[in-house]
């Protein structure tokens, strides 16, 4: 289920991450050059008069010369949001709007969240359909049923675009997805099974209707609600309830359970009691989806019967069903054959793409950043929901369910280029961050923070210790229980709180770092002083003593200053100089740039190693590393005095027969623009570079600081590799979700 509440944070943090900066999670961003007066005349007056004409007489042309192709609206009323019930329109806007992110991040579809203010089905379907010019697709969201079986059928008869209500059929397709595979591992037929519906609202409904699409016998099914089972004559339920009901004399769940293969549980905590488990058939199948708590615990369902499969709707158990595995990929394949519909056929082939997908050898990064290797089994029977093969797979299969079954009003013919296209749209960078936060859940660490006593850092310690990324080991004075206590913490002594001036670690500190730098010219006193009023120093020898697994700080001193004092404690890496990398993370691609913090003047063998080992964390984030040497000069031309390190980079590289495209001299026009790396049919650049490689720290340091505060993409850093021991320096502007993630990739194994 798409309601994942596993996650922990508090409703502070919630509600600082929806208010800080631009409220809300959206905005509207323009694709074309608006800057000149000839821009907007083409944009608006007169251009666009072209255009209309043509959409005018060929409405299909709406979807050439429009955004009506890729967008999709997600409406709601507000009736039944999330698990807390009907709390109207307005309220449901923050969810609608993360639906509309949710399908931006994974299938690169816009989405415009609608919340209408209405609970009569005949307004509300009327205003659906009158916005069918503007959108490629509709997603119903969180409207309770049974009007949510009204407006959905009512909506497809009546529009000629895709309309899906995903609690309803998201749900079912992945449940379906999973029990394929359950079905395959236990040597089951579809068309033998039995299986018992708990629950009755629409995602029980539409996941029942599904299964008997796809084979399932309607006499081996039996619907229960919370007066047990729905039979034949039974009279207080309603029309789509009814067509379920069960030609059968049991009449509590209890009763229907007996032998039954298969529990599907969309109801509430607690429904599914091990008994009942005991008295299922051999190797029962058990998906328990109710949310936050589902009917069993997987821990109590195994201690019942061992061979059990079972499936929940959380992420701190295998086998979770997550809407986010369907509806973004189910649109993306439905607007790209420009589907009039989204049918049967359609959804049986994600749910068969997305099962086949669970059966194939999982990607190493993905394995890695769960922290097993995943195979297909009891315990993976659906696919990690960041796993960014999805994206190739599920809507082909649904693209080409759509013109199988004549849906499609704009065929692919190249199917195959069609899932190239498709790997190419979404950045891999944002699979691996997301697969890394998983990796930390796996495998959680204990992670220093310096500056604890700074709000943004106790938010951030907050934020992962909640999300159960790890333990924050804190830095500072007393009173940043006080300051836990004013952010919502009701226990801050759970929270591990180190102080200088009365850690029983400062005789031992001491003893250490004056061993470091007593032939430095540092006095003993020097250093007691440096234990006790430095809080990177002190963080730092907790960590150098074994304290932590890594640390992060920053946000209170420059960065070059945090670094000269944690080198003091902590050297580099064996044979390695300590640099700086800035992640540029766009919506399609990424680009990494080094060094952008440390070294003022590196030598040609510097700057070789600094793309040696940038290309490592490349490949680590998901990308074939292609690594320009920047500088004025394009091989040469200009002449220039300050080459040398550069050319002395390729050469050394050259003679290392790394694994990795490379190039330079060349300005980042040449790097980054294909028509102008064209001019030069000589470079051994196959495509755009997308590792730059700066020639001292002062145009990095300053390219990566305007693309910070001028560009509209994501950045990521500095991050800092070579160091002996896992440190990251954040820039002090740094939010509290940056933060968690430097402390993410710091505990981890990408940025090293």
């Amino acid at each position: 289920m798409s309601d994942d509440r596993s996650v922990q944070f508090s409703e502070r943090e919630a509600l600082l991450f929806h208010s800080e900066g631009r409220p809300g999670k959206i905005e509207i961003v323009a694709s074309k050059p608006l800057t000149t007066q000839r821009d907007l005349a083409l944009a608006y007056s007169p251009g666009v008069a072209v255009p209309v004409q043509a959409i005018a007489d060929n409405p299909a042309m709406a979807y050439d010369y429009t955004a009506k192709g890729n967008l999709v609206a997600v409406i709601s009323n507000g009736t039944a949001i999330l698990g807390l019930g009907n709390l109207g329109a307005l309220a449901s806007k923050p969810v609608m709007e993360g639906k509309a992110v949710l399908f931006k991040r994974f299938a690169d579809v816009d989405s415009i969240d609608i919340e209408l203010k209405t609970e009569d089905v005949d307004r509300f379907i009327d205003a659906v359909e009158l916005m069918e010019p503007t959108f490629g697709g509709i997603n119903l969201e969180d409207i309770k049923a049974p009007e949510c079986f009204v407006i959905e059928q009512t909506l497809r008869e009546r529009m000629n675009i895709p309309v899906f209500h995903d609690d309803q059929h998201g749900t079912a397709i992945i449940t379906a997805a999973g029990l394929i595979n359950a079905c395959l591992l236990t040597k089951r037929r579809l068309d033998e099974v039995r299986i018992v519906v708990n629950g009755a609202g629409a995602a029980a409904i539409a996941c029942t209707e599904l299964m008997k699409a796809m084979g399932v016998r309607s006499d081996h099914v039996i619907m229960c609600d919370r007066s047990g089972v729905i039979y034949q004559g039974r009279e207080d339920i309603n029309q789509w309830q009814s067509a379920h009901a069960a030609a059968t004399d049991r009449r509590t769940l209890t009763e229907a359970l007996h032998g039954a293969d298969v529990f599907l549980g969309l109801s509430a905590a607690g429904a599914l009691k091990p008994e009942m488990v005991k008295d299922m058939a051999p190797a029962p199948i058990i998906f328990a989806m109710a949310n936050p708590e589902p009917e069993i615990r997987p821990e109590l369902a195994k201690a019942a019967r061992p061979d059990a499969i079972v499936a929940t709707g959380r992420s701190d158990y295998p086998n979770q069903v997550n809407n986010v595995l369907g509806f973004p990929f189910i649109f993306r394949g439905a607007l790209d054959v420009r589907a009039t519909g989204i049918n049967d056929a359609m959804k049986i082939a994600a749910a068969h793409a997305i099962a086949e997908l669970a059966r194939q050898r999982v990607p190493e990064e993905v394995a890695a950043a769960y922290g097993v290797a995943h195979v297909f089994g009891p315990e993976y029977i659906i696919p990690a929901p960041f796993d960014p093969r999805l994206m190739e797979v599920v809507p082909a299969a649904v693209a080409k369910a759509a013109m199988d079954s004549g849906l499609a009003t704009r065929p692919i013919l190249d199917l195959d280029g069609y899932r190239q296209s498709l790997r190419a749209r979404l950045n891999p960078t944002t699979s691996v961050l997301s697969l890394a936060y998983e990796g930390a859940r796996a495998r959680p660490k204990r992670v220093i923070f310096a500056e604890g006593e700074e709000e943004v850092v106790l938010r951030a310690a907050i934020a992962f210790k909640e999300g159960g990324y790890g333990t924050p080991v804190l830095v500072g004075r007393e009173e940043v229980y006080d300051k836990l206590r004013a952010l919502g913490i009701a226990d801050p002594t759970e929270y591990e709180l180190h102080n200088s001036r009365v850690s029983p670690l400062v005789p031992q500190m001491v003893d250490f770092l004056y061993k470091r730098l007593q032939r430095r010219g540092y006095l003993r006193r020097e250093i007691e002083r440096m234990v006790n009023q430095e809080r990177n120093i002190f963080g730092a020898l907790l960590l150098q003593l074994g304290e932590a697994d890594a640390m992060i700080t920053g946000t209170t001193r420059t960065w070059a200053q945090s670094m000269r004092e944690v080198l003091r404690v902590i050297d580099a890496a064996e044979d390695r100089t300590p640099f700086g990398i800035h992640v540029m993370v766009g919506q399609s691609h990424t680009v990494f740039i080094a060094d952008t913090t440390v070294n003022e003047r590196p030598t040609g063998e510097q700057l070789a190693d600094f793309a040696e080992q940038t290309a490592a964390v490349a490949r680590r984030m998901g990308h074939e590393p292609r690594v320009a040497f920047l500088s004025f000069s394009t091989f040469g031309n200009p002449k220039g005095v300050y080459l040398d390190n550069i050319r002395d980079a390729i050469t050394e590289l050259d003679g290392r027969g790394v694994s990795f495209e490379y190039e330079g001299e060349m300005p980042p026009d040449v790097a980054l623009n294909p028509k102008q790396l064209a001019n030069f049919p000589f470079a051994r650049l196959s495509a755009p570079a997308n590792i730059l490689i700066m020639p001292g720290l002062q145009s990095a340091h300053i390219s990566a600081k305007l693309l910070r505060e001028l560009g509209g993409e994501t950045v990521i850093g500095p991050m800092l590799i070579g160091m002996e021991k896992p440190v990251q320096i954040a820039p002090m502007t740094a939010t509290a979700s940056e933060l968690v993630t430097l402390a993410v990739l710091a505990a981890g194994e990408i940025a090293r």
